[in-house]
């Protein structure tokens, strides 16, 4: 790999400067004339049967409501189960649903026809916790015979804590979280003759396009769903909002229609991180092996699935963390509730598992007198390792070289000076991270590569650039193909009009699967054209060519070359079309298989200061080392770990719904605390390289693992400094002071 020319380099961001200038194109930024405004109405309990009475909204000029009754296709919606309904007709599951849409010529007569609806409602009696909700005696949310949605269990080996020397028990408990983005949802839709078109800022416009034609009862072909400028996503943009909304006005009225959320709407209509409780056990010989663990999951689903049964089983996939166990025992339930419903969202399940897994190993070295390093360095996965699903890890997985690196820092963080005052501790964590859907379903990515008329490289992908960054891979992978910038690729992936389904921008698979694709259809491409050069220059075969910066010339007398302008003057535009299936088996009955491939790896290190009297937790200092298989930019790799840290940060010490019995009392960034540039520490952060075989040019995705280690690792820092081990998120002020004064 240390032959590349474009792929390890730094390059800048295609449209970071559109954005850095403000001409990057938002969905609130599309005006058209004649535009109208669209307000939801929403339900205010979290489980009732109701009635609307909406004569007074319709009495207003130039009003009109919008109702379940006109949905003109199926009134359902939902990436794995059509639990959604676009409007609720009798029943409503959670504080937040939409029961009707209001639309007028301005904003302020929407919302003041929308104040006239008013809704009845028969409380039902609700489920706020999944507990309660697996009981044969609570109340159904989808009157199914059982609020349970997923079960899954992983069994390899056969569990016997008789047999251990050491055995350590605990119960952990994760909150529900929002994905905090900075850019609320948006949706405008208009008529384009006979075709519907909506912008809006979305992770897949491909599965959104179905979703509307489904609902609306028209085919795929009549919707285009246009891509704008994305303020960030982390799963929180999988699930339907507003597109359908928007589409159904536009489309019954024949009008341009918007609608924008306020900040406190979008907490209510987009989905959240899943609320956990993990109860685990494990079980070591006296040498420090660990030969047992035994994990019971559940999950808080709320009122729909969203991607509840992938999540659940990536959390069970991973519970066991980055660690060859011989014997395993995992059991893993989803729950339906009447809270707010939960999705994707960074880590995908594989988050809220580590708070378990890496508290309970250092639970296991205190009590065996092994230090934070000795017990991992006997435990991690390996080259030749099996998973807890019993895969073989049979390449580039170099969490060895991650945590060795990490212990080399640590012990320099160290010897920095501390504080007088406060409370000083240390705390590592580590983790793994399987990219893709997962578990054998045919996680496919498509790309078109074009040599256009000016000679010019085009490709065609219908991934989507959240601010990962993959407008810029993709560019510097095709243009590692061709032999050029970066920047003499023209990328097209916003319009499910002139570009193929990708897939959704989520489970840290556009990287490795888009980037295959890519990588794929590009060396078509430059494969047919050698074979047209050569015919042009009079050669005998294609072999001794080379391309560089748009001409093709033969090694051994350059002189024979010619340009791409002229080949497609002398063949016309030449187009090349590649898929890429990543490779992924289903688990068996025991849960076992090779549900994921590549894994990534990691491990951090962070320095905590508590301040005895306030409570007040601060991480003045870290180290990050992340396994990128081969780094395409690095630069974009460190806002990663940057990103990721800063979200693992907030999970563990800041970030609070205020949950209560279905009600967010948090929904505003001033009540929702996150994290700021003055909370963020040193971090040194280490890129570490073992090309993966299977990746375009040996990459992996990285957009989610960073993120998961980050609060374990703050924990048992916390831990180390206090010796009060904290089970449940976030560790606030608050909660730290009724420990500490406890633990006194």
């Amino acid at each position: 790999m240390s032959n590349l020319n474009f792929v390890g380099k730094s390059e800048t961001r295609i449209e970071g400067l559109a954005k850095l200038n403000g001409k990057a194109i938002y969905p609130q930024d599309v005006k058209i004339e004649g535009m109208l405004h669209a307000v939801t109405v929403r339900s205010s309990v979290s489980h009732a049967n109701f009635t609307i009475k909406d004569k007074q909204a319709k009495k207003i000029k130039g009003v009109k409501v919008l109702t379940h009754k006109d949905v003109s296709g199926k009134n359902e919606h939902g990436v794995l189960f059509k639990d959604h309904q676009v409007f609720a007709s009798k029943k409503v599951r959670r504080i937040g649903d939409p029961i009707a849409l209001v639309v007028a010529e301005s904003i302020s007569k929407a919302k003041e026809a929308a104040s006239k609806i008013e809704i009845i409602y028969n409380e039902l009696p609700a489920v706020f916790s999944p507990i309660y909700g697996m009981e044969d005696s609570s109340p159904r949310i989808h009157d199914e015979k059982s609020n349970v949605i997923t079960s899954l269990k992983m069994e390899k080996g056969k569990i016997d804590f008789s047999k251990c020397d050491y055995v350590v028990e605990n119960l952990y408990e994760t909150p529900m979280v929002d994905h905090a983005f900075l850019q609320p949802e948006c949706s405008v839709a208009y008529m384009n003759n006979k075709k519907l078109v909506v912008i809006t800022s979305t992770q897949y416009p491909h599965w959104d396009r179905y979703e509307i034609s489904n609902a609306l009862g028209i085919q795929e072909k009549e919707v285009q769903v246009i891509n704008a400028t994305i303020g960030g996503a982390f799963g929180g943009r999988e699930d339907i909002t507003s597109q359908i909304h928007a589409a159904l006005a536009a489309y019954i009225l024949k009008k341009p229609v918007r609608i924008l959320y306020g900040r406190e709407e979008s907490f209510l209509a987009h989905s959240k991180r899943h609320p956990m409780i993990i109860k685990t056990k494990l079980g070591a010989l006296k040498n420090g092996k660990i030969i047992a663990m035994q994990n019971d999951i559940i999950a808080d689903s709320g009122a729909y699935a969203s991607w509840a049964p992938n999540v659940l089983r990536k959390a069970m996939v991973h519970s066991t963390g980055p660690y060859e166990i011989e014997n395993v025992n995992v059991t893993a339930k989803s729950v339906y509730t009447n809270n707010p419903f939960t999705g994707a969202m960074r880590g995908f399940g594989a988050t809220q598992v580590a708070v378990a897994y890496e508290q309970i190993i250092e639970q296991l070295a205190v009590k065996m007198e092994l230090n934070s390093f000795e017990i991992r360095e006997k435990n991690i996965l390996r080259v030749g390792s099996k998973t807890g699903t019993s895969q073989l890890i049979h390449a580039s997985a170099p969490l060895g070289k991650c945590l060795e690196l990490v212990k080399k820092n640590m012990a320099i963080i160290r010897q920095k000076p501390v504080s007088e005052t406060a409370l000083t501790g240390y705390g590592i964590a580590l983790s793994f991270y399987g990219t893709g859907y997962g578990n054998g379903f045919p996680d496919v990515s498509n790309n078109l590569a074009k040599l256009n008329k000016d000679g010019g490289i085009e490709i065609f992908s219908g991934f989507t650039e959240v601010g990962q960054g993959a407008k810029t891979v993709m560019a510097q992978i095709a243009g590692e193909v061709f032999n050029t910038s970066s920047k003499n690729i023209v990328v097209h992936c916003e319009d499910t009009d002139n570009t193929p389904d990708t897939g959704t921008a989520a489970a840290s698979r556009q990287t490795y699967n888009t980037g295959n694709a890519v990588m794929k259809s590009c060396k078509k491409l430059r494969s047919l054209i050698f074979k047209h050069a050569a015919n042009d220059l009079g050669l005998n075969n294609d072999i001794g060519l080379n391309i560089e910066d748009g001409v093709i010339y033969l090694k051994t007398l350059p002189s024979k070359r010619i340009s791409l302008k002229e080949i497609v003057t002398n063949h016309n535009e030449l187009i090349c079309e590649a898929s890429f299936t990543a490779q992924t088996t289903e688990l068996d009955e025991f849960g076992q298989g090779a549900p994921y491939w590549p894994y990534g790896f990691n491990a951090i290190g962070v320095k905590v200061e508590i301040d005895p009297e306030s409570g007040k937790t601060s991480v003045v200092d870290g180290v990050f080392a992340q396994d990128v298989g081969k780094a395409i930019n690095p630069r974009f790799i460190g806002g990663q770990m940057d990103g990721g840290f800063s979200m693992g940060l907030g999970y563990a010490l800041y970030e609070d719904l205020g949950l209560r019995e279905g009600v967010m009392e948090n929904k505003k960034f001033s009540s929702y605390i996150l994290p700021t540039a003055k909370d963020i520490p040193n971090l040194k952060k280490i890129i570490v390289e073992d090309p993966e075989e299977t990746g375009p040019y040996g990459a992996k995705g990285i957009g989610e693992i960073v993120t998961i280690p980050v609060a374990p690792a703050i924990l048992n820092a916390i831990y180390d400094a206090s010796k009060i081990r904290f089970t449940k998120l976030p560790v606030t002020p608050i909660e730290f002071m009724k420990e500490f004064k406890n633990n006194d």
